[in-house]
């Protein structure tokens, strides 16, 4: 018998660098949120450990050794077992798919061996994405991604996700960042009471790491205009180091119509519209 575990986008919808550490680790504050779109990865009984890679966007993905997954797997002590992993969202595109696949396979093997999960210090181990996506709901993420604090339930929204097939690398952003001792978010966050009032509130936060990954990679310029123009899109920012971006719509109608229009003005690209997941399954 198979099992499995979602292992969904991860989306920053604010990333704010406010210090780097003597050994070189950016210090961050960033609110955190999931999509309901993402990998999937399952496990069966077979001797001997293994990972194969399937999905739309496993092309190229490497289930060799060194592979996330597979890393995770050889954490959770796990043996004789048969991974598999459904790759739906684009390699290296700053939304968190390696990181979050690793975290569902530490949830899938936590509840397949029914051992409790490793403590955050050797989570982190893995990449400084992997405890918050082992949460899987809303958060505030602080520190080099140890200090996670779980949000209340989110208003409800819809994201359009765009990537326009151009991985960037995340040590080159960072090295074209020119501050890296930035103003974190207020210390104490508002209760939102609609998609409107949050909206609002995070049009005054920031991406610090945009502007340098434009520098990097001039086409996400092009997706955020295509993003902002779209009819009820109330913000459009850019997720992680890039290069995906995601635009906010109060509406679903109008997100699922936004994601059509640019699927057929840009079919090159990936580009898929998703609600927002504000809680853990069973607290929606």
């Amino acid at each position: 018998m198979s099992r499995s575990e979602p292992a969904p986008a991860k989306i920053n919808l604010c990333l704010h660098v406010t210090g780097q550490r003597p050994d070189g680790y950016h210090l961050l504050d960033s609110l955190v949120v999931f999509a309901g779109i993402g990998d999937t990865v399952s496990a069966r009984r077979m001797q001997g450990l293994s990972l194969s890679v399937t999905g739309p966007e496993g092309a190229g993905l490497s289930p060799g050794a060194d592979n996330l997954v597979l890393r995770a797997a050889r954490l959770m002590g796990a043996r004789d077992l048969a991974l598999t992993l459904d790759k739906v969202l684009p390699v290296a595109s700053g939304i968190g798919g390696g990181s979050s696949d690793a975290a569902a396979c530490l949830r899938l093997l936590s509840r397949l061996q029914g051992v409790t999960l490793p403590p955050p210090k050797v989570v982190l181990a893995l990449g400084a994405d992997v405890p918050v996506c082992l949460q899987a709901r809303p958060c505030r993420m602080r520190g080099i991604g140890e200090d996670i604090t779980p949000l209340p339930s989110l208003p409800r929204f819809w994201m359009v996700l765009v990537n326009p097939r151009c991985e960037v690398s995340t040590p080159q952003v960072f090295r074209a960042l020119r501050a890296r001792d930035n103003a974190p978010m207020p210390e104490q966050l508002p209760e939102w009471e609609n998609a409107s009032s949050f909206f609002d509130w995070l049009a005054q936060q920031r991406n610090d790491l945009e502007t340098p990954a434009l520098q990097t990679a001039p086409v996400i310029g092009q997706v955020l205009d295509v993003l902002g123009t779209a009819q009820g899109c109330a913000l459009a920012r850019m997720s992680g180091s890039g290069a995906t971006c995601f635009g906010l719509f109060g509406k679903q109608t109008d997100a699922e119509a936004a994601a059509r229009k640019i699927n057929a003005a840009f079919p090159a690209w990936w580009c898929e519209a998703t609600e927002c997941a504000r809680a853990p399954t069973g607290d929606q």
